[in-house]
């Protein structure tokens, strides 16, 4: 309770110093000159659209195609966002002055409360240091010794949709919900290739870790209350040593949060005695571990920033690989006459190499399957939204002038430190100025004919923006790419994949919570049917 009053007080506290300062200093922004939606209200402006729509794309689309590349938009209590989708504002955000846009507070308070202090939360030296060391673990030589597992595990899910779910099926055909079992397929290659740990998840075992992880995101991200949206936005104003508190907050979000990040710590630490005791292991923990100890004593990384490590390697190794194969799938469940030309380049491959493993080279020869992976990535991006403050006073180019709203084109757009800046990865993705007038579109051969005069240094993999860029760009991108191209061409070299009759009962959804979760009104949590077919 104690803590409870405290925060309240706290709260009125920074309310009274919002109206007198913020407030008033946000209404004289350049930004209430562009054009931007109108708010809805002033608690919680189009934050109420972005948090609540229906699925993901549902507002901010329409927002880019009315008002072009870049737009304003209002936060909570009337604050002024910047919205971007536009190639060369997002170039300088995230790759010439990527530490001048550190994460706000909110985000950075979230992902500490999940993940602890590691590579995703830190900022500025401390993330050089932490990035430094981790970075062996991620050389390519390292990633080549992980592709037998990808194909091992690979094999043991074409085994298990066989002989558990198909061949009792009377029809030959079952619907088969592929989220959770993507998802336990990740979840045993991150475990063996990340800590040399066997989860045993593709053989069911019921093992306190995956069950943190089951709907951790849909529980505790999705249509969050909207008292907490207003909360979370006064966090920049709150001082530190009390906003550690919030994790003790007794709503859903809280209490998933909280119980996952006490059970990672203490699994971390029995990861990390395990793996001192082996000494010479080739998975990503032991190579860090090295890294560490042979940094000098400035350049090493506490326990708890290890620890820290270990929970962003498991979070970020797993549901967002497993949601990219997902939506993959659906993709081509939907285009099958892109099935029919992916299976005619692994038959091709396959003539050559017999039953030999597919090598890297192997698998990048299949330009229509990277195509196809590519066009799934650009419309299916998991981190939708990306959050950002600008931390100087600054000006943000634009590769596409914008119009104010009175009429003059402008082709940058000055800013004031501390303005909350939105990376629309979704619209970004979607942008007809960048990937043509059909960007909405199905279109993998807009990748076999793209013209690289239009393309942007944006995005780590094909210009795309899926695991962001620049110098907070994702470290294990490699990984998850090979990991993903192993599963998948086995995957379609075993089964076909087709939609299940459609109704609103079947209709997936890309529901907005903080990775855009597939979800469908009639079943609970995380859920992709398809119809799957062996081939074989």
């Amino acid at each position: 309770m104690s803590i409870l009053l405290c925060l309240a007080c706290v709260l009125a506290a920074v309310t009274a110093y919002y109206i007198t300062y913020v407030y008033l200093r946000g209404r004289n922004s350049f930004l209430r000159k562009l054009q931007g939606p109108e708010s809805p209200s002033f608690l919680l402006g189009n934050e109420s659209q972005l948090r609540y729509q229906n699925e993901v794309g549902e507002h901010e689309f329409k927002w880019m195609r009315q008002y072009g590349s870049a737009w304003r938009r209002t936060g909570p209590l009337g604050v002024n966002h910047l919205s971007v989708a536009d190639p060369k504002a997002l170039q300088y955000i995230l790759h010439s002055s990527g530490y001048h846009f550190p994460k706000g507070k909110e985000v950075t308070q979230i992902i500490e409360l999940i993940l602890g202090q590691g590579v995703i939360w830190a900022h500025g030296t401390t993330h050089q240091r932490q990035r430094k060391i981790m970075t062996p673990a991620f050389f390519a030589p390292q990633l080549r010794t992980f592709l037998p597992l990808f194909q091992d595990m690979a094999s043991k899910l074409v085994q298990k949709w066989t002989d558990e779910v198909i061949s009792p099926d009377p029809t030959g055909q079952p619907l088969i919900n592929v989220t959770p079992w993507l998802s336990r397929t990740t979840l045993d290659i991150i475990g063996e290739a990340g800590f040399d740990f066997h989860f045993g998840s593709l053989d069911n075992a019921k093992t306190p870790l995956a069950k943190q992880y089951e709907n951790l995101f849909v529980d505790s991200t999705l249509y969050p209350s909207r008292l907490d949206v207003v909360f979370k936005a006064l966090w920049h104003y709150i001082p530190q040593p009390i906003l550690h508190f919030v994790r003790y907050l007794p709503s859903r979000e809280y209490r998933r949060f909280r119980s996952y990040s006490d059970y990672m710590r203490g699994f971390a630490r029995g990861l990390i005695k395990e793996s001192i005791v082996k000494g010479d292991g080739k998975d990503m923990m032991s190579v860090l571990l090295r890294a560490n100890l042979s940094s000098d004593l400035n350049g090493k990384m506490s326990e708890d920033e290890i620890i820290a490590q270990i929970s962003t390697l498991l979070f970020a190794g797993h549901d967002t690989t497993s949601n990219t194969m997902t939506w993959f799938l659906w993709e081509l469940s939907k285009h099958p006459e892109s099935q029919d030309r992916i299976r005619a380049e692994i038959e091709a491959v396959r003539a050559q190499k017999g039953e030999e493993c597919l090598s890297p080279v192997d698998l990048d020869s299949m330009v229509y399957t990277q195509a196809a992976l590519k066009e799934s990535m650009r419309l299916h991006p998991i981190a939708w939204i990306l959050r950002r403050t600008a931390g100087r006073d600054d000006v943000i180019p634009l590769a596409f002038p914008i119009t104010t709203r009175s009429g003059e084109q402008v082709s940058s757009i000055p800013i004031g430190k501390g303005t909350p800046i939105d990376i629309l990865v979704g619209a970004y993705n979607r942008l007809p100025e960048i990937w043509g007038q059909d960007a909405d579109e199905w279109n993998p051969d807009r990748f076999l004919n793209i013209d690289k005069t239009k393309q942007a240094t944006v995005g780590l993999f094909a210009g795309l923006l899926n695991f962001s860029g620049g110098l907070r760009g994702c470290i294990g991108w490699r990984f998850a790419i090979l990991e993903i191209q192993v599963i998948a061409t086995m995957l379609l070299e075993n089964f076909a994949f087709s939609l299940p009759p459609q109704s609103e009962k079947t209709r997936i959804y890309r529901k907005p919570g903080a990775m855009m979760i597939p979800m469908v009104e009639s079943e609970q949590g995380s859920w992709m049917g398809l119809i799957v077919k062996a081939l074989k």
